[in-house]
Parts: structure tokens; C-alpha cells; sequence
């Protein structure tokens, strides 16, 4: 009996060993909540998340991000859906690419690579995504200014 227990737990444990790997992924990424809300994650380190603003809205904001990571831009181009922006960070380049799905919406791209094409850095494209959504909520706070007409109508 005991060597059936046995056996059916390592069979288990074989067959279920994908799945942990993936558990603790979603555990990971549920930790910074707040961060992290609305990335999504590739099995090959990109990283996606689609803004409630406009392509140009999240273009400045990225370009303000890049700059204020000290991150040199080395390409700046337009496209078809959107626009494509490079990056350098140490051993890393940095290539966003922005997709318009709206007049209010843009999804954004990020891949880091390090080194060689095949290694992707998930963590930075993560964190690349995080501080381009705090310009972004930043600036959508700030109170616009309106211009008050001279003639006021009094009840």
C-alpha cells in the first residue's frame, strides 16, 4: 500500500512539474499589485500593456521615462500602426513598440534584450512598462486650466 502512495506521488510530482513553475510566476507578479496591474507577460520576456491614452500621450511619456531612467534613445521612427522607440541601457537594448488601438487607447511593447538576441530581461521590460504608466497617471492628474469667460450668469 505504502509503495502505491509512493508511486502515485511522484507521478504527481512529474506530471505536475510544468505547473508549479507557472504557479509561482502569477504568485511573483501578484506581489506588486498596484505596479503591476494589467501586464501581461510572454513565455519569451515580452512584455505588453495597453494605456487609456492617446499614441502621442504615451510616446512623450516614454520618451520622459527613458530620459529620466537615463536610458540614450538611438531610434525614434514612425510606423504603419504607431511608433517604434530603441534604447540602451548597459548591456541592453530596449525596443518599444507602440500600437494605436483607439484615438484613446495605445498598447505598448516591451522587449529588453540582453546580450544576444535570445535573452530577454522580462524584469526590466516590467519595470520599463511600471515607470511609463506612472508618467502616464501623472499627467492625467494634473488639473487642466480653464479659461473663465468674462460674463458669469448669476442664479
Amino acid at each position: 500500500m505504502k509503495t502505491k502512495n509512493f508511486a502515485a506521488v511522484v507521478l504527481l510530482a512529474l506530471t505536475l512539474q510544468g505547473c508549479a513553475a507557472a504557479a509561482l510566476t502569477v504568485v511573483g507578479t501578484g506581489l506588486g499589485v498596484g505596479a503591476g496591474a494589467g501586464v501581461e507577460h510572454t513565455m519569451n520576456g515580452i512584455v505588453y500593456k495597453t494605456f487609456e491614452a492617446s499614441l502621442n500621450e504615451l510616446r512623450f511619456a516614454t520618451l520622459k521615462m527613458f530620459d529620466h531612467l537615463g536610458m540614450p534613445v538611438t531610434a525614434d521612427q514612425k510606423t504603419d500602426e504607431g511608433w517604434t522607440l530603441t534604447a540602451t541601457a548597459s548591456d541592453r537594448t530596449i525596443d518599444v513598440t507602440l500600437e494605436r488601438v483607439t484615438d484613446k487607447m495605445t498598447r505598448m511593447r516591451v522587449v529588453a534584450n540582453k546580450g544576444d538576441i535570445f535573452f530577454k530581461d522580462a524584469s526590466t521590460a516590467t519595470e520599463i512598462i511600471n515607470q511609463t504608466a506612472q508618467i502616464v497617471d501623472g499627467d492625467a492628474r494634473k488639473p487642466t486650466k480653464t479659461k473663465v469667460g468674462s460674463e458669469q450668469k448669476r442664479s
